[in-house]
């Protein structure tokens, strides 16, 4: 997929609540990959979520951002991010 152009980066106020809460060393590797989404939303360990139109799951070991890449504007908004447990795709 052709990533190239200037993304805008949207981050919900849920994801920033969930980076409070977990281990900072964690957070900030979280961090470091959601900005890192802006220069190209589909590098990495990714997947796009079946059955949804345009919402992709970036992987960093145990935990998982999930993100919406609205092409056509040129936005990416990443709406949760989670631990990785047995009901995070539920």
């Amino acid at each position: 997929m052709n990533s190239s152009g200037n993304w805008v980066l949207q981050v919900d106020p849920v994801v920033c609540k969930f980076l409070e809460r977990i281990p900072r060393r964690d957070a900030e590797r979280i961090l470091i990959v959601i900005n890192n989404l802006a220069s190209d939303p589909f590098y990495g360990d990714i997947q796009k979520m079946g059955g949804e139109k345009n919402v992709w799951r970036r992987r960093m070991g145990s935990y998982r951002v999930l993100y919406e890449v609205v092409s056509r504007e040129l936005v990416i908004h990443v709406f949760r991010a989670e631990r990785r447990a047995s009901k995070t795709y539920k």
